[in-house]
């Protein structure tokens, strides 16, 4: 038997695990030269015995050294000490050993501003409070069921081949075959394999699009008010952003035209079915001409149509995109709507060329999607579950506008003033001088109900007296609440100003 040529005490009693104690000791003493380069030391059950432990004990400590590059192994299982250690400390211990360092707030390198601030959600006052957030699903309608069945199928029986490293940064072509023949039906868009791309959601979409198409200076056009989130896309890609007012008939042409004789527009960004945030509709006129100047100008429109299956009032819209003859339009969707933002499934539709520049960005920052879930959504697409599902929920989502319309009729007349909309999740109202908008907010908060003020629409966050109510996820139970919260908050605002 070799004998380690210094004690070497165990606490049978302590915390720390017996191999452990093991092989910290060994590795001191090799880190401060009492052990030295070549060594060999005892064999594990030589050293059980005199130890008086388990051999499995010392096993697990030399695999402990050897891991951490303290001993090696020659022929035979021997157990040396290596030739040159790995750091003057040990670098990791298990449970009971070294105190981690903890990752503090200084940096030993430069890092620039973010140019772009994104707000956190605020945390919630109350134990139950209601969320009035335009363009959120209810997820309770979510066909939970249905989905877990169509992935346990496709995992079962493709799971070898889908759970692996894809090559096509598109997406799963059995995803992007159900979804073009789902938007040719249903938006009159020809869509080939090779004209679409899946995402993770829209606004990875909208990402791809800025990253493959802007250069720093470009001029985009955004509406104003209208999504903060695609805002800051175009501005990280180095864009001017030039926001272009909305009225009740949508995007100002007029402005837009004026805009673009006297600079080079190389984007433009509209959400023309249901206008985000005020649901107005692009009127017919505008849309000719919108194509029509893109056309001659040579510039590029993203459409956004992110809700087009909930419109309830006459027939939807047909997107841009279904009229588009010159190859100007991009089109960006989402499944989040459809079915629940976290599967964060959206797409693009373009011209080929576009389509594969994108697949190359792609590549570089997600590789590829989720493969199983793509073509479990896909098997729904085709079994037609989504299109029962999304008939469902229109129904029910028609239903809670109307009911929150009639709230705001009775509760909040000379409050808030509105036009109703045809379609989309959520009313946008105009808030009455009288009231302080942000205040009414806070307050509201504070009672539990959380809704978006027209500011957090605005280019350069100024406040306008606007509010907007998101009613897809309230049931008629949520909505009485909600209304009576919203006017315990004016109540006490009226009180705070008459004490004043």
């Amino acid at each position: 038997m070799r004998a380690l040529p210094f004690p070497l005490k165990l606490d049978l009693s302590g915390n720390s695990p017996i191999f452990v104690q093991i092989s910290k000791a060994i590795a001191a003493d090799i880190a401060r030269g009492r052990l030295k380069p070549g060594v060999a030391l005892p064999g594990t059950r030589s050293l059980a015995l005199a130890l008086g432990v388990h051999r499995s004990t010392v096993v697990a400590a030399y695999a402990e050294l050897l891991a951490q590059g303290w001993t090696g192994t020659r022929q035979g299982g021997a157990t040396y000490v290596a030739t040159e250690s790995p750091e003057p400390t040990p670098r990791r211990w298990v449970k009971g050993g070294k105190k981690l360092h903890v990752v503090g707030s200084q940096l030993g390198f430069v890092v620039e501003a973010s140019p772009i601030h994104v707000k956190t959600l605020p945390p919630a006052s109350v134990r139950d409070p209601i969320f009035m957030w335009g363009g959120v699903p209810d997820l309770r309608l979510v066909p939970v069921e249905l989905l877990a069945r169509a992935y346990r199928r496709v995992a079962r029986r493709y799971g070898q081949t889908l759970l692996g490293y894809h090559l096509d940064g598109r997406g799963h072509p059995r995803l992007r075959s159900a979804l073009g023949q789902f938007l040719s039906s249903t938006r009159g868009i020809a869509v080939g394999e090779d004209n679409l791309i899946i995402t993770r959601g829209s606004q990875m979409a909208l990402d791809l699009v800025a990253r493959s198409l802007l250069r720093p200076g470009d001029g985009v056009v955004v509406e104003s008010p209208g999504y903060l989130s695609a805002f800051n896309v175009f501005r990280r890609a180095g864009a001017e952003v030039i926001p272009i007012s909305v009225d009740a008939h949508g995007l100002d042409m007029a402005a837009l035209e004026r805009v673009a004789q006297r600079r080079k527009i190389r984007l433009i960004y509209v959400t023309p079915h249901h206008q985000y945030p005020t649901t107005v509709v692009l009127s017919p006129g505008r849309r000719l001409a919108l194509l029509d100047l893109a056309r001659q100008k040579q510039i590029a429109i993203l459409e956004d149509d992110y809700d087009q299956e909930f419109h309830y009032d006459g027939r939807p819209v047909l997107p841009l995109a279904s009229h588009d003859e010159y190859g100007n339009v991009i089109y960006v969707g989402t499944l989040a709507k459809v079915l629940a933002p976290g599967l964060r499934l959206g797409f693009v539709v373009a011209p080929s060329p576009l389509v594969e520049r994108m697949a190359d960005e792609r590549v570089l920052i997600d590789r590829q999607g989720d493969a199983v879930l793509e073509c479990a959504v896909a098997e729904l697409l085709e079994d037609g579950d989504i299109q029962r599902h999304v008939r469902r929920t229109r129904r029910i989502y028609e239903e809670r506008r109307d009911a929150l319309c009639e709230a705001v009729d009775t509760h909040f007349s000379g409050i808030l003033s509105y036009s109703r909309p045809a379609g989309g999740l959520s009313l946008w109202a105009r808030v009455a001088p009288s009231v302080d908008v942000a205040r009414w907010e806070a307050q509201s908060r504070k009672l539990g109900v959380h809704f978006q003020t027209g500011q957090q629409f605005t280019y350069d966050g100024h406040a306008i007296p606007f509010v907007r109510l998101g009613f897809s996820s309230l049931d008629s139970g949520s909505l009485e609440v909600a209304t009576r919260r919203m006017l315990e908050a004016l109540s006490a605002l009226k009180r705070k100003s008459n004490n004043r």
